[in-house]
């Protein structure tokens, strides 16, 4: 089901396994000014979700952000054939199916400039991640890039979390840290994000950050200018 974050921000949260790990990932849903829906990294289209959707307004836009959250939009592009698909660059090698699908670029999208900034992170290939501030709400948007895994954890999935660093904290996580492949290029990349005067941040794993968000997110890119 899908819960409200702030006025026209919404989110669904889904948990699946992955090698033996039991992972949650999030989807954050915006009305646009145009009252269009705009949704990012979705998780699996349920009947509620659907309902939900179409009582909040018309299915714009489907944002796979990186290379790695796109497993579901294929059962929205069935579901709201109207809508348009934006992917990571590098996705189409990686889906070839999904039809339509048109790729990101470092400028924002005209389709919602009036409503996003958003910025290619650049210097992690593998990801090829964007990441975007909602202007109206303040709210930073972030897959995988930054994560904090709080509350009721299976054994395994605290450990990971440990491990990674973003148990207790909101991070960089040390599996995102080793993928790095233009140091220079991720320094200038979080630079950039930190000039958003954004107040809360919203994590596709697994947190929403409401308090001090500005701050947690300068203490995780602190490790790229360690660089």
């Amino acid at each position: 089901m899908l819960q409200t974050i702030a006025p026209d921000i919404w989110h669904a949260q889904h948990s699946f396994i992955i090698a033996g790990l039991r992972v949650s990932s999030r989807m954050t849903v915006v009305r646009l000014q145009n009252s269009g829906l705009w949704l990012h990294s979705p998780v699996p289209l349920s009947p509620a979700i659907r309902s939900q959707l179409a009582a909040l307004g018309e299915v714009q836009f489907i944002v796979a952000p990186s290379k790695t959250h796109h497993l579901f939009v294929g059962e929205y592009l069935d579901a709201f054939p109207q809508a348009r698909l934006y992917g990571a660059p590098g996705l189409h090698a990686k889906r070839p199916d999904l039809q339509g699908l048109r790729e990101l670029t470092p400028e924002v999208e005209p389709e919602w400039r009036e409503d996003f900034e958003q910025i290619f992170f650049a210097g992690i290939p593998l990801g090829n991640e964007t990441v975007w501030f909602h202007k109206n709400s303040r709210t930073l948007i972030v897959t995988d890039l930054c994560q904090w895994w709080r509350g009721d954890l299976s054994l395994a999935a605290k450990l990971y979390a440990g491990l990674s660093g973003v148990r207790s904290r909101l991070a960089v996580p040390r599996t995102i840290r080793l993928l790095v492949k233009d140091r220079r290029a991720a320094r200038a990349s979080a630079h950039r994000i930190l000039e958003w005067p954004f107040e809360r941040v919203v994590l596709a794993h697994d947190t929403i950050v409401e308090q001090g968000a500005h701050q947690a997110v300068e203490k995780a890119f602190a490790y790229f200018d360690k660089l």
